[in-house]
């Protein structure tokens, strides 16, 4: 813990900004908690007891009495889909079930449906996100005739809550060309009812049949979209976050959004594959808020959508089917090659994988890679990993690959995947975050938003309770401490970013991302951390949010 120089003595010039009397939990490696900070330059100067910051107060310094308030270090988003959250936040209907949102059958999802018509017209693309076939009262996915009840001849198209799957109507299907006639792609499945017809369910590689021609949002429209979402990331603490799956055009217009002062907080963008990241790199990055990290890959799907890839079969058979595994979205040999390139290339990859079956896959790959192409220090990511085995998490820790845990399954769906899909010994192994820590393995955690809103605090309060939204706990043994969890929200996140040295903790030296909370969640009851708010959120020592201003 530094208090300015390395012999203890303040620095020549004051602080910009001291923040005294809180709680500092500087997840530092030693987890010390201090009382003040000094800020200068967009970085911290100082660490200490208020006292000590004495020293850094100037004439012109701010000084802020926290009054016992808890500091902490901003939350590092490990990955979520920043971008598309803006688009859904401003053009999407809300299909979400509670607790989430307010729909609970599919007659109010085409009621809605037909009041976006009434506001958009009878000629637009009618859009939703975030249906929940196991939560409607019908337990089923909507069809073609559904939405057909809204239009037959405008365009609809909705997307399920985990994004792996969409149901479009059939004016939507006939622009994608989709019949009777269309075989299932690679890696994806077109519904159909026992006539051949499609039912309009599309899942996985085969909603880009129609999702391509959803028209694309204007210029001012993807510029409202991240400006609603960088808001709404600041509000809950985020500092720096990710934009996965993105393409030059987008990272274009967040640097755009950076530029004219729109976006508060720091972007991590991931483009999806090799050739896409060099068109990434030629966007000129100028704000500084603006970073293109690794490239962003699928194997697998939603388990709650049953797309996600087994090892052994679901729980409940899918469509009757006692075998039924799910199935990866590229062969294993394809996913080698993409892993062996980007490794020679010298490029970082995250891969979605949910299913531990996925998960074998992922692992070959990163292994052929290593073996191919050594490097010391890849941090190759298993997004979700959800379903990682011991020996999984083994290979892990031997490859260094980072898990990075969508730990927030438990709370949404820890009750329906103990009960439904994988039943109740892989269901309430679910994220095994305990025992990622066992091995020493720097986890990460995530909401995957727009999938499920970003709310580390939530993460923070499900991680170390592990409780479902029936309040049944999922899995007692993967529970962590809140010490263990904020890591998993900051220090790790910065780690997994190769930003380590610069964000992640309340440390000399490292930028000013902090973010005050009405309590210690290191010290309330724990089933009490859910209920602590943000009040304050600082990127490199500018307030971007305030609670109730």
């Amino acid at each position: 813990m530094g208090c300015g120089g390395d012999d203890g003595t303040p620095l020549k010039d004051s602080a910009q900004v001291v923040y005294k009397n809180a709680r500092v939990i500087t997840v530092n490696k030693d987890s010390t908690v201090a009382q003040a900070v000094a800020v200068r330059d967009r970085k911290i100067v100082a660490v200490g007891t208020s006292d000590q910051m004495d020293g850094y107060i100037g004439k012109d310094t701010k000084v802020v009495d926290l009054g016992g308030k808890t500091l902490i270090p901003g939350f590092y988003d490990a990955h979520s889909h920043f971008s598309m959250t803006g688009a859904n936040l401003k053009y999407e209907a809300d299909l979400n079930s509670p607790p989430i949102g307010k729909i609970n059958s599919i007659d109010e999802i085409v009621e809605l449906l037909k009041k976006k018509q009434a506001e958009l017209g009878k000629e637009a693309w009618l859009t939703g996100f975030g249906y929940d076939d196991t939560l409607l009262a019908e337990k089923r996915h909507p069809t073609r005739a559904d939405l057909d009840r809204v239009s037959t001849t405008q365009p609809i198209y909705v997307t399920h809550i985990s994004g792996h799957m969409s149901v479009a109507n059939t004016a939507a299907l006939k622009l994608g060309g989709v019949t009777a006639a269309t075989p299932n792609p690679e890696g994806g499945v077109i519904g159909k009812d026992d006539k051949g017809e499609p039912t309009g369910y599309l899942a996985e590689t085969a909603a880009n049949l129609v999702a391509k021609f959803k028209p694309a949002l204007t210029a001012d429209q993807t510029l409202q979209g991240i400006a609603a979402a960088g808001s709404m990331y600041a509000s809950r603490g985020v500092t720096t976050a990710n934009d996965g799956a993105t393409f030059a055009g987008g990272i274009a217009a967040l640097e755009k959004a950076a530029q004219n002062g729109t976006m508060p907080i720091r972007i991590v963008a991931w483009p999806m594959g090799l050739a896409l990241l060099d068109a990434a790199k030629a966007v000129p990055l100028t704000s500084g808020k603006v970073k293109v990290g690794g490239i962003k890959d699928f194997h697998d799907g939603s388990i709650q959508g049953y797309t996600g890839y087994l090892s052994h079969p679901y729980h409940t058979p899918y469509e009757n089917d006692a075998e039924y595994r799910g199935y990866p979205r590229s062969s294993r040999e394809a996913l080698t090659t993409r892993v062996i390139a980007a490794q020679k290339a010298g490029v970082q990859m995250f891969i979605h994988a949910n299913g531990d079956g996925a998960i074998d896959d992922v692992m070959h790959a990163y292994k052929m890679a290593q073996e191919a192409h050594p490097r010391t220090d890849s941090r190759h990511v298993v997004i979700h990993s959800q379903m990682a085995r011991e020996d999984q998490l083994d290979a892990m820790k031997t490859l260094g690959v980072i898990p990075s845990f969508f730990e927030l399954h438990t709370y949404y769906w820890g009750d329906r995947h103990r009960d439904i899909f994988l039943g109740p010994d892989r269901g309430t192994r679910i994220s095994p975050t305990r025992s990622a820590l066992n091995r020493g393995i720097p986890f990460t955690l995530h909401a995957d938003t727009p999938v499920v809103p970003m709310d580390p605090v939530l993460m923070l309060w499900s991680a170390v309770n592990r409780v479902s939204t029936s309040g049944a706990v999922i899995g007692a043994e993967q529970r962590i401490t809140p010490m263990e969890a904020l890591r998993g929200l900051t220090i790790n996140g910065a780690h997994q970013g190769f930003e380590e040295k610069e964000r992640g903790s309340i440390e000399v030296g490292k930028f000013a991302d902090l973010v005050v909370l009405s309590d210690n969640p290191m010290t309330v009851d724990p089933m009490k951390i859910r209920d602590i708010q943000v009040l304050e959120t600082i990127v490199e020592g500018k307030s971007v949010f305030k609670s109730g201003s």
